[in-house]
Order: structure tokens, then sequence, then C-alpha cells
């Protein structure tokens, strides 16, 4: 393995991930609600994705890519439908008792997992980032995408970690301020990808 080429993807998967954004509200408000794993298992979903479109812009995979960016407005349309569905669900959600990590079954881990991976690759633009990007540090290859991977997940391990050490101190009321406020910024979200599909119909 190219440790240079890692670190180097690692860095780039790290710095991507840590963008505030619908991912991150949604791995702060699961973990908040059902524990670390899910929340973990959330922000590897992300991290699955971005990987993904890494692996694509480094190995030239153009057809693949070209499909992607041709199809952004139904993947920003369906993407963004889809965080105005989780946005209005946290909005009207009300908090329960905090549940053990223990209670994350293979359904919801796989729920959690794929819902993020599914969120993440709505937004294809991600392709053209990464391609600039290792055109930028004149850069491709398995190890890099590897630690964009590496790199990626281990913001969403730092995240879920930190944010799991505040549940005992998350009251229900607090709780149902943090759905309130993360619903209504998902909601925001969905739409702002919603119009960005529909003006590029137009």
């Amino acid at each position: 393995m190219d440790i240079s080429l890692f670190a180097r993807g690692f860095l780039l998967g790290f710095s991507i991930a840590a963008v505030v954004g619908p991912i991150a509200l949604l791995c702060v408000r699961r973990t908040l609600a059902t524990g670390f794993v899910i929340g973990f298992a959330s922000g590897l979903g992300a991290a699955t994705a971005d990987a993904s479109y890494a692996a694509i812009a480094s190995f030239g995979v153009t057809a693949l890519a070209s499909v992607l960016i041709d199809q952004r407005m139904w993947l920003r349309l369906v993407g963004g439908a889809f965080l105005i569905y989780l946005g209005v669900r946290a909005l009207r959600s009300l908090p329960a008792s905090p549940a053990p990590d223990s209670g994350a079954t293979g359904l919801r881990l796989a729920g959690a997992y794929s819902s993020t991976v599914g969120l993440t690759l709505s937004n294809p633009m991600t392709i053209m980032s990464f391609a600039a990007i290792f055109a930028g540090i004149g850069a491709s290859g398995l190890d890099l995408v590897v630690g964009v991977f590496a790199g990626s997940a281990a913001w969403w391990l730092v995240l879920a970690s930190l944010v799991s050490r505040l549940r005992t101190r998350v009251t229900h009321r607090r709780l149902r301020w943090v759905n309130i406020a993360s619903g209504a910024l998902i909601v925001g979200f969905g739409i702002e990808s919603v119009v960005a599909g529909v003006l590029q119909t137009n």
C-alpha cells in the first residue's frame, strides 16, 4: 500500500465528511435517539457512498459518471423528496426514552446504512468534486479510494462517539427540540435539492 496516497485520501475523506449537511444532522439525531451503533451505521453509509464516487472519479469510469450526471435532476428530486420525508418525520416524532445500543437490530442497522448510502449518492456532482481534487493533487488509485473511505468513516466514528456521550444529558424536552431543529433543517435541505432539480429542467 502507498501510505502517502492513503494519507491523502484519508484527509480528503475526513474533510469532506466533516462538512455539516443533512447526513450529519441525521447521524446526530439518530445517535441521540437510538445510540452509537445506529448513528455510526448511518455514517458508514455516507462513507461508502463517498468512496464509491471517489472510485468512479479515480478509475475514470466515464460512462457511469456520465449517466449519473445526466440523471442528476431525478437524483436531486428523489433525494430531496426523501429528505423532506425524513425531516417531516423528525418534526412529528415524539422523543421516547433513549434506547440502548443493544436494541439496534440487523434490520434497523441495514435501514440506517442504506438510507444514507442512497441520500449521499443522490448528489452525483460529488463525482466532479472528487475528479477535480484528484486532478489537482495529481493522484488516483485504489489506495487513495480506500483512504477516502477510512477518513470519512473516521469522521463518523468521532461524531457518533461524541454525540453518544451526550445522550445521558439530553432530557426529553431537549430531545424534542433537537427533533424540531434537525427536522426543519433537513426539510430545508430537501426543498433546496428539489428546487435545484426543478431548475435543471428549465
